[in-house]
């Protein structure tokens, strides 16, 4: 099934050339159907870059999805165009009075700065507080996922050595678990931070499960034991060029960086990087859209969630695992 985007979404345009089924608002107002409505809080300065990662991503549902994207009023997106944020994108204040099925929180280039001095932390914590009763499930993306957990249960990152920087090997565990159902043991996936959340904070937290992580980057996927709240602290979504820009871009500012990990072909960055990871971000996005937002969501879309559609939601989790 088709996603539904607006009709001159720039990303548009590079979804069709990839053969992704996409819609625009017109066709979609003469379907009979009711579309997932899943919010974007996009915090990446290259906004057009992770629209077109994160639609590429949900487009493998069979679901028709309606997006939505905000972003953070209380920041000046300098990179992107004022025209582009204000035809397609809403402020935090314009959707608040709304419900979502889904919510995706991005990953921003902000993780080297105490949460509280980031400009637009206030106005973050009032969207996780407001995805608690707004929204069904809420995924979160790197530096999202640090910021969740240290706004949900006091967990805070710390600095790494050097940038942890590459295609890393994970391992799954808790199979049962919907999110990694069709997961291999061992699978790929890129990483590209500055600062960790250490895996015995998150352990110890007992709100918190760990579902998969490398012994070299770390925890990759972690969910709530209520299993609201998802939080991814890599980049499944990232397209095969994207560790490429990022390193050649640090290296054209003379920034210490060093060569992606199990990215390029033997290590030579003048060969196109290898693609390695795109089935598990399938899965991943696919697995989301279906058990925590399809699966969870009260079908009369508008009305917010309480206690009971919380608890239909975990029991029909619990039917699927």
């Amino acid at each position: 099934m088709p996603i539904k985007i607006q009709n001159a979404l720039p990303a548009r345009q590079k979804l069709e050339e990839e053969n992704i089924f996409v819609v625009d608002e017109t066709r979609a107002l003469h379907q009979d159907i009711r579309p997932l409505q899943i919010c974007i809080l996009n915090l990446m300065p290259l906004k057009e870059d992770t629209e077109l990662q994160l639609l590429r991503a949900l487009s493998n549902t069979p679901l028709q999805i309606d997006v939505s994207f905000m972003y953070m009023s209380t920041h000046d997106s300098s990179n992107t165009s004022p025209n582009h944020l204000n035809r397609f994108y809403h402020t935090f204040s314009e959707l608040k009075n709304k419900t979502y099925d889904g919510l995706i929180i991005t990953g921003a280039p902000v993780e080297q700065m105490p949460f509280e001095e980031v400009d637009y932390w206030e106005e973050l914590c009032d969207v996780f507080a407001w995805s608690k009763t707004n929204v069904t499930s809420t995924f979160h993306i790197c530096w999202g996922a640090q910021a969740a957990v240290y706004y949900h249960y006091g967990i805070d990152k710390v600095p790494l050595d050097k940038k942890m920087f590459g295609v890393f090997h994970h391992g799954v565990s808790h199979r049962r678990v919907p999110l990694i159902r069709g997961f291999d043991d061992d699978f790929l996936a890129p990483h590209s931070r500055h600062t960790t959340v250490p895996s015995s904070a998150l352990s110890a937290c007992k709100d918190l499960i760990i579902l998969a992580e490398s012994d070299e980057a770390g925890v990759l996927l972690c969910m709530d034991q209520n299993e609201k709240n998802i939080f991814v602290f890599g980049h499944a979504e990232y397209d095969r060029f994207t560790l490429d820009a990022e390193y050649k871009r640090d290296l054209g500012k003379n920034l210490p960086i060093e060569m992606p990990v199990n990215y390029y072909p033997n290590d030579d960055a003048t060969k196109e990087p290898l693609l390695s990871w795109r089935a598990h971000c399938n899965t991943l996005y696919t697995n989301w859209v279906n058990y925590y937002v399809y699966q969870a969501t009260p079908y009369k879309w508008g009305n917010i969630l309480d206690e009971e559609h919380l608890k239909l939601a975990q029991d029909n989790l619990t039917e699927h695992a």
